[in-house]
């Protein structure tokens, strides 16, 4: 550091209205004068999926004045290149001091815009994507989540192929024929790990239909240091694209994904598609903590 100062280290709950819920990530507005080996070893005390640290944006970002930042995700283990959770928790913390409307952060992945709105104390905020896009499973790397998942492949659903899809971070997308299925998560934590790093994933997206606009999901996320993320918005922004690049949803969409609940830490994540715009919108409540 640059300075002897210490940051101040926030804690909010994303995806919920109760810190009992959602998932949890820490905060630092200011992070000027961290390096990279300060904020991974911040994120790895605060042991959550994930922890945001934002700076001065650069000039050139086109975010509306003192509501623009560069924004950096680390969790336990390593840098992301793009978390939702983290940046939903981050948009609430700067509305807290600087009131709702619309924010910019530069991260990693591309410039994501940021809109908060506070309705009757309950504060929401929704992230725009970047553009997403899917990719095509190997067989030989479904085989292998597979066998990390102990999932035997009779359980998935077919109406739902596996592929991978982006929206700012990689996340391999499969989706279980039951809530059973889905429930049921046991996994080999080295072998998943192991695999997500040969095929760069930040995730890996388990999702069931409950209707044709409900989901239930969970994101392993050993790549992270983490058995499993409780509420995962760069993973919803990515399933909302394979939703509707696959045609499971319509062009014109609003989906409800439910997640965290088999953790006892429920959270809601709202999926919004719009026809001839290919990016996503993500938006959730959220709360400080403590």
């Amino acid at each position: 550091m640059t300075t002897n100062a210490q940051p101040e280290v926030l804690r909010y709950t994303a995806f919920s209205t109760s810190s009992e819920g959602g998932n949890r990530a820490g905060v630092v507005l200011d992070a000027t004068g961290l390096d990279d080996a300060e904020m991974l070893a911040i994120a790895a005390d605060l042991g959550y999926s994930e922890s945001a640290f934002l700076t001065a944006p650069p000039a050139d970002s086109g975010g509306p004045e003192g509501r623009a930042y560069t924004i950096r995700y680390f969790s336990p283990k390593a840098e992301v290149p793009f978390c939702g959770h983290a940046t939903v928790a981050a948009a609430i913390a700067l509305s807290e001091r600087i009131g709702p409307g619309e924010l910019v952060f530069t991260t990693p992945a591309g410039v994501v815009p940021v809109e908060v709105t506070d309705d009757g104390g309950t504060v929401r905020a929704t992230l725009t994507s970047v553009e997403p896009r899917l990719e095509d499973v190997e067989d030989a790397d479904l085989d292998e989540a597979l066998a990390a998942l102990d999932w035997p492949a009779a359980d998935l659903d077919p109406a739902f192929p596996p592929r991978v899809a982006f929206a700012g971070a990689r996340h391999l997308v499969l989706a279980a024929a039951t809530r059973g299925r889905l429930a049921d998560l046991s996994y080999d934590f080295a072998r998943l790990e192991a695999l997500m790093h040969r095929l760069d994933l930040t995730t890996v997206q388990l999702v069931w239909r409950e209707s044709p606009t409900v989901f239930h999901v969970r994101d392993p996320f050993p790549v992270g240091g983490v058995v499993e993320d409780a509420a995962t918005g760069a993973a919803a922004a990515a399933f909302g694209a394979y939703a509707r690049e696959l045609g499971l949803v319509p062009e014109d969409a609003v989906l409800t994904l439910f997640q965290g609940q088999d953790m006892g830490r429920p959270g809601e994540l709202t999926v919004t598609l719009r026809a001839g715009d290919p990016r996503v919108r993500v938006s959730g409540a959220g709360t400080r903590i403590g």
